[in-house]
């Protein structure tokens, strides 16, 4: 019988990035960058092993919620969260805009 796989995501801020934990496994990563107010979000990288079981959407999701948490702007450099925050509107409030002049 399918059970679901327990999921923890967090905060490495000595390795700048969030780590997502399967099972009790390091499943994979999203690297970060921080400057004042704004959080870059670099790299991301799932294992092989747990591609395609939602193991990125859940460290996303959790990592971009801890992001509102501390009222920080996104800039999505990383082409898989640029894709997967427009594929979840309800994160789109959090990209950073850049005020031209």
């Amino acid at each position: 019988m399918w059970s679901p796989m327990k999921t923890e995501v967090v905060d490495r801020p000595d390795r700048e990035r969030y780590e997502i934990k399967a099972d009790g496994e390091l499943a994979g990563f999203v690297d970060y960058t921080l400057a004042p107010g704004t959080i870059t979000f670099t790299h991301t990288e799932i294992d092989g092993s747990f591609e395609g079981k939602g193991v990125g959407s859940a460290l996303l999701r959790q990592a971009l919620d801890d992001v509102r948490e501390r009222e920080l702007t996104v800039s999505p450099v990383c082409p898989f969260v640029k894709t997967w925050i427009e594929r979840h509107p309800d994160y789109l409030d959090l990209v950073h805009r850049p005020t031209g002049g």
